[in-house]
């Protein structure tokens, strides 16, 4: 696909990367400046194996900018620049995510070179028992503990959950953690990381805005403690016949974030694909998602700049050939969003409303989703932290919205265009519920007003498109609701 393969050379913008690393001119203008890194080339030579020792050949290996294949005999070699940090492999469908000793994924070396500029690296790759065309992801958008209470909640109530749904699903899981582990305190990325390590898989981390060096002058300044703990800020792996893919797209300029795709970012992307058959399933992890709908929900023509991937139509570009989806937090809601042949998926988080209690200003309980794959097929779900895999929605009674006296609520928040959503009467069906923008009424009743939620009062409700409505009689009978999902799977809940 020539055209897909030099889309990026033909953007102006991206001719030159200077232009993607901002001037430091939000830093202390009389602090040093950060000196470069080294630039000198690094030859990288090395190889991949099975843990019976034989080679594996055809495997991915980077330096987070050009990306080579191991031959017939397993070796690779790679010129590399100091300053990419870190060599590391594309794991391939079949073996294991290798972890280092604290639990989490370890599919990079550190670049050292010895004297003369040369390095040698090594990747063993244990085989999978079982076959990994069935797997699952757990996807973990926005944990952001900021205190050691906060923490405390994830680990007594997160992990316990996520030890519970990894023993329904096939053999093979991975999680990821869809940025904003922490809330601004780096020091608490152990405490995260004993957490995620109780889970028993491997874990990749995305790096979100409040995971960052704020003294960072520079973008590249600004995410030293996380590669000091996870390594490289953007990667990619298969499992079975999915290729998952791992993308940073916080840009720091010294003085705050924008969402944004880097050019050494991209130029590893483009290369990265292109070993991917067309076709294929490709999920993407990021924090800030790709466009998200929040804007319009808010009366706003475009999304801001924060919340969004500004130079997205590139990555729609890139992701063009494939079945193609992605998944982010960030604004702490559920949403889902179609658009350039992407499904973006804006997943609920962890901490629902920064921890202030249970649900998201969505109204969105907090949780984490769950994505299984079969074959080519991929489904999913949102799951509610310590409620069961079938509690999708929440019911309201007549007048608990205010806008809509007359009317029963149901937020179903996991719901897209192809969800259908019928309520009964007794035993008789009364029909589908319309899908209206609203508030969810338990949201209103605990964020709304300056002195509330008391834990983080500036937190408010957000509007949402995941609400459904159903005129009734003051006088109704026993009410019930019924959402099936685009899957086929029914849920269904009582006032």
């Amino acid at each position: 696909m020539p055209s897909r393969r030099s889309f990026l050379r033909s953007l102006g913008v991206l001719a030159s990367g200077s232009m993607l690393r901002p001037a430091q001119v939000l830093a202390d203008p009389y602090g040093a400046l950060v000196r470069p890194a080294e630039t000198r080339p690094v030859r990288i030579r090395g190889i991949v194996r099975a843990d019976d020792g034989r080679a594996l050949g055809g495997v991915g290996v980077s330096d987070g900018f050009d990306v080579v294949e191991t031959g017939s005999d397993g070796r690779f070699e790679l010129v590399s620049r100091f300053e990419r940090g870190f060599v590391h492999v594309s794991a391939p469908a079949g073996f294991e995510i290798p972890r280092g000793g604290d639990g989490t994924a370890r599919l990079f070396r550190p670049i050292l070179a010895a004297q003369g500029g040369e390095m040698e690296a090594t990747f063993e790759l244990a085989r999978l028992p079982d076959s990994d065309p069935r797997h699952a992801a757990l996807m973990l958008p926005d944990i952001q503990t900021e205190d050691a209470y906060e923490m405390q909640r994830f680990i007594d109530e997160t992990v316990p959950d996520l030890r519970d749904t990894i023993q329904t699903l096939p053999s093979d899981v991975v999680g990821i953690s869809c940025g904003d582990i922490l809330f601004d305190d780096l020091s608490m990325y152990p405490d995260y990381i004993g957490g995620v390590a109780r889970t028993g898989v491997p874990f990749f981390q995305c790096v979100g805005n409040h995971d960052l060096d704020f003294d960072g002058a520079s973008d590249e300044a600004s995410t030293e403690t996380f590669s000091r703990h996870f390594g490289p800020r953007y990667y990619s792996f298969d499992r079975g016949q999915v290729h998952y893919v791992v993308l940073d797209d916080v840009l720091w300029h010294g003085g705050g974030y924008i969402g944004y795709l880097g050019y050494e970012q991209l130029h590893w992307l483009e290369a990265d694909l292109a070993r991917v058959e067309p076709g294929s399933p490709v999920i993407v992890a990021t924090h800030i998602p790709v466009v998200g709908s929040r804007h319009l929900r808010e009366g706003e023509r475009r999304p801001g700049p924060s919340v969004s991937i500004n130079n997205r139509e590139v990555l729609y570009r890139l992701l063009e050939p494939f079945d193609a989806h992605v998944v982010s937090g960030h604004t702490h809601e559920n949403d889902h969003i179609w658009a350039d042949g992407v499904h973006e998926h804006v997943s609920g988080t962890v901490c629902g409303a920064w921890w202030s209690g249970d649900i998201c200003a969505d109204g969105t309980p907090n949780g984490y989703s769950v994505y299984e794959v079969s074959g080519t097929e991929v489904t999913w779900r949102y799951k509610a932290t310590g409620a069961p895999a079938d509690h999708q929605m929440r019911l309201y009674p007549r007048g608990s919205d205010r806008r809509a006296p007359h009317e029963i609520v149901a937020n179903v928040w996991d719901a897209d265009d192809a969800w259908t959503v019928v309520w009964y009467e007794g035993a008789d069906r009364r029909g589908s519920m319309a899908r209206r923008l609203g508030f969810d009424p338990r949201s209103v009743a605990e964020h709304t007003g300056d002195d509330l939620p008391t834990h983080r009062p500036w937190v408010d409700p957000y509007p949402t498109y995941h609400l459904y409505y159903a005129p009734v009689e003051a006088d109704h009978g026993p009410i019930r609701v019924e959402a099936t999902d685009r899957f086929g799977r029914v849920y269904t809940s009582s006032l």
